[in-house]
Formats: structure tokens, sequence, C-alpha cells
């Protein structure tokens, strides 16, 4: 019993090991990457750079590298601007706070013009007027005259 436990976990290691070492997949690679001379996406560029790059990411998967060591040469080759996602410090850090910053923004606003629309119709409802108690009372007589 013990033995089949211990190589079922070996098995279930290995196995999740060689899910995780999938080889990276090209498409995905050429979507995350920038042509530096059209500064589009590698899958959208026919620049002839952007097609060598291609043919990089291509050889480089057949011969086993993972995406990062294929994004890592490239940006060594290129730089940092190769990358389509901002890096994860400074102005990159900005770019990335900025949009959920402006969703968080505009959420509040529409809560807080809700919240002031509501209270404006909630305060329009009619109030009744009185009359001057007098004044009511002469009504009342004349309405009393042309009932009898």
């Amino acid at each position: 019993m013990r033995r089949a436990l211990g190589l079922a976990a070996v098995l279930g290691a290995v196995l999740a090991g060689a899910a995780s070492a999938a080889p990276p997949n090209a498409a995905d690679l050429e979507a995350e990457l920038v042509c530096p001379v059209c500064e589009t996406t590698l899958d959208q560029s026919n620049a002839p750079v952007a097609e060598r790059m291609k043919t990089f990411i291509r050889v480089q998967i057949a011969a086993g590298d993972s995406e990062q060591e294929i994004k890592d040469a490239l940006v060594v080759e290129f730089g940092p601007g190769v990358l389509a996602e901002p890096p994860d410090g400074g102005f990159g850090l900005l770019a990335r706070l900025l949009p959920l910053g402006a969703l968080l923004g505009g959420a509040v606003a529409v809560g807080l013009l809700i919240r002031a629309w509501t209270r404006r119709a909630a305060g329009t409802e009619p109030v009744e007027e009185r009359l001057d108690p007098e004044l009511e009372r002469l009504v009342d007589e004349e309405l009393a005259r042309f009932d009898g």
C-alpha cells in the first residue's frame, strides 16, 4: 500500500512538472512583444525586423527555451521597449494603476450623482399647502350656500 501511494505521488509530481514545462506558444509571445520599428505587437507587424523576431522566437522554442528566456534575450537585443506590457516600477507602475484609479473615480462619481438625484427627487414631493383658517372658513360657507 505504501509503495502504491509513493509511486502515485512520484507519478503525480512528474506529470505536474511535465504539464508546467509545456513549450511556450509562439502566437502568445508574438502578442506580448512589440516590433521596435513600427511599435505594434509582432502578431500585427509585417516589418522585416518583426519577421526576424518571429523566426527567432520559433527557433528558440524549438531549442527548448522558456518564454522568459526568449523575452530576456529580446530585451537584451532591443531594450525593454520590446515588451508590450509596462515595467513593474516607476512610470510603468503609474501606467498600471492609472486606469484602475480612473475606473474607481468614475464609480464614485456615478454613485454620488445617483445619490444626489435620489435626494433631489425625494425633496420635490408636493407639499400640501394650508389656507389661512379665516379664508378656509369663508370658502366653506360659500360652498355650503351652493349645496343647500
